[in-house]
């Protein structure tokens, strides 16, 4: 079993899903403008990016941030994205942080994990998404091995120009399922249940200046487009 995924879409409400996501919620923060920012990918399991995404976070303010040291047995991949303006980065790279703090409460085990409150809105969707999925491992007694990428990355701004969909897809095929006591873990050959394509409704911190949180996520499953 390397499943990791709940709440399947079909095709048809897959494109509804992205349209109520894209209609968008309240948030706080101003509309960006600026050039162009590249967000540099092969971020891997130990969360810390590579010295080009150093470089675009040269001038991000500081933010007191969980740690987040996944095991070498994991790695998490995210391709390249180009954004507009740093709003846009920040809600990228803060829904990527998102993805990965659910992975990282598997690791640890800890479905009250603090990492995955930090990058998702108080009691939003997404933060019951986020607590659903490292319950549901933790609970068969099940944690991860492998890799997972994450590909096709792109942003989109809300109708109320204050919140960020965040889109991409992601490849289980070389993510296992690993036993908590014995250590075992359960490989499986590649499938189309393997791929899955996310939207995620980021919404700027009322108190934490460029700090974006995740407020609804849609997951579609076997989503052949990612493939």
């Amino acid at each position: 079993m390397n499943r990791s995924h709940t709440l399947p879409l079909t095709a048809a409400s897959a494109a509804a899903a992205a349209a109520l996501l894209l209609s968008g919620c309240g948030g706080d923060g101003d509309d960006d403008g600026g050039g162009k920012d590249r967000i540099a990918g092969a971020e891997t399991g130990s969360g810390a990016p590579s010295d080009s995404a150093r470089a675009d976070r040269s001038d991000a303010p500081k933010i007191d941030r969980p740690k987040m040291t996944l095991p070498r047995d994991v790695s998490l991949v995210f391709d390249q994205a180009t954004t507009t303006g740093p709003d846009q980065t920040a809600a990228v790279n803060d829904a990527r942080n998102f993805v990965r703090s659910i992975r990282y409460g598997i690791v640890e085990q800890d479905a009250d994990d603090s990492a995955y409150k930090f990058y998702s809105e108080l009691q939003s969707p997404a933060q019951s998404y986020a607590k659903d999925q490292i319950k549901q491992r933790v609970d068969k007694g099940l944690s991860i091995s492998g890799e997972m990428r994450f590909t096709r990355t792109k942003v989109s701004e809300a109708e109320n120009k204050k919140s960020a969909v965040v889109s991409f897809c992601s490849d289980s095929s070389k993510l296992f399922s690993k036993e908590v006591k014995t250590e075992k873990v359960h490989h499986t050959e590649p499938s189309i249940s393997d791929y899955y394509s996310w939207q995620v409704l980021m919404k700027p911190s009322k108190n934490t200046n460029g700090l974006w949180r995740a407020h609804k996520v849609q997951v579609k499953e076997k989503a052949g487009e990612c493939r």
